[in-house]
């Protein structure tokens, strides 16, 4: 590290990060675009490594958001898998991110976490046993079961699955991912009722419906869902006028540079193409780029005072 890096460390931004009471002791949180050490390119708080992004950058934002949550986050390298890791059976966690998994189990007080950039974090506690579960739900993973493996390891640790409380997180919405006709007509088989048609005219799916579709499968109860809109929409609106968030529009190059607009034209606090807070690969792509940055969605255990 340079001089000027570790000059950069001491007054290294806090990133902007929007907690969700999870359940009794626990809280997901979702990492945002805001507070971080990238360039505009990247968004300023990209979370991963395996980017491109500047490695210094990365490990200030990293750490940064350790010092917010007050806990490393552990993470894993996601491969659009049914794969779960075991996080308690791990003796060396700092290989956890050699292991290709979409999907981290734990019974410990250590926090860990799923990247995205449009694909759907689901955040699962049973706050009775002290399980706790994140999957990472693309439409592979969807597919692939990762939602309904990762409450079965739940259950292997001890879980019950009527006490799981599980909420999700930003995603790329139904009317923003198209997908094509035959990708369309495969998910919709087998998560019915999960095909749209996007704003673009084109064919596409919902990857929260097909999510919610999952849970019930897997049977975690309707009553135990805690949605995450409320408290993404409150702080959509309140970070808004972020002198930040006005930066970040006018350099990023993936739509207008009035943050204004992008609000306007926003339906879902929770799309990650709509809603400049997030990352989205999809958006970065529809603007003419070949790189993005990703968001950590979390979940870490805390005490209750």
């Amino acid at each position: 590290m340079n001089q000027e890096n570790a000059d950069a460390t001491v007054d290294s931004p806090i990133p902007a990060v929007i907690p969700i009471e999870l359940a009794e002791g626990y809280r997901a949180w979702y990492s945002t675009r805001l507070g971080g050490n990238s360039d505009a390119t990247y968004g300023y708080a990209n979370m991963s490594s395996r980017q491109g992004d500047d490695e210094w950058a990365v490990s200030c934002n990293r750490e940064a958001l350790d010092g917010v949550i007050g806990s490393h986050v552990y993470t894993v390298y996601q491969v659009h898998s049914g794969e779960v890791v075991l996080m308690d059976e791990i003796e060396d966690k700092t290989k956890m991110t050699e292991l290709e998994a979409d999907g981290i189990v734990s019974t410990s007080d250590e926090a860990f976490g799923v990247f995205g950039a449009d694909c759907l974090p689901v955040l699962l506690v049973d706050p009775h046993a002290r399980v706790s579960g994140v999957a990472h739900c693309g439409r592979r993973g969807l597919m692939n079961g990762i939602i309904e493996q990762t409450v079965a390891a739940m259950e292997f640790k001890g879980a019950h699955r009527e006490h799981i409380r599980a909420t999700l997180g930003p995603c790329i919405c139904g009317q923003c991912y198209e997908v094509g006709n035959d990708i369309a007509m495969a998910f919709e088989e087998k998560f019915p009722g999960t095909a749209t048609i996007t704003q673009f005219g084109g064919a596409g799916i919902d990857l929260e419906k097909a999510a919610l579709q999952a849970l019930k499968k897997a049977d975690v109860l309707q009553d135990n869902l805690v949605d995450s809109l409320p408290r993404v929409a409150a702080a959509t609106e309140y970070l808004t006028p972020d002198p930040e968030l006005r930066e970040l529009c006018e350099n990023d190059e993936e739509g207008s540079s009035s943050v204004e607009e992008r609000m306007n034209l926003m339906h879902n606090a929770l799309c990650t193409r709509e809603n400049p807070l997030w990352f989205s690969y999809r958006r970065a792509t529809l603007a003419g780029k070949d790189v993005s940055g990703r968001m950590l969605a979390c979940v870490s255990p805390y005490k209750s005072e």
